[in-house]
C-alpha cells in the first residue's frame, strides 16, 4: 500500500501543475508572433485580447489584428 500511494501523488500533483497553464502563440495579421504564458483572456466590452508574454510584460492587441491563437 504504502509503494503505491507515493508514485500517485507524484502523478496527481504532476496533472494538477500541467494543467494550470496553456502556453500560447499568437500571430497577428501582419505576420509578427508573441508567445504567452497562459491562453489570452478576451474582453467582450473592449475588443481586446490581454495577455502576459514570457519576459512578464503585459499586452493588449485588438481582435481585429489577430489572425490565430494556439496552444504551444
Amino acid at each position: 500500500m504504502k509503494k503505491l500511494l507515493l508514485p500517485t501523488l507524484l502523478i496527481g500533483a504532476f496533472a494538477t501543475l500541467t494543467g494550470c497553464s496553456t502556453p500560447s502563440l499568437i500571430t497577428l495579421n501582419d505576420g509578427r508572433e508573441f508567445q504567452s504564458t497562459d491562453a489570452p483572456k478576451y474582453q467582450k466590452s473592449t475588443g481586446f485580447y490581454e495577455f502576459q508574454q514570457l519576459d512578464g510584460k503585459r499586452t493588449r492587441i485588438n481582435k481585429d489584428q489577430v489572425r490565430t491563437i494556439s496552444d504551444l
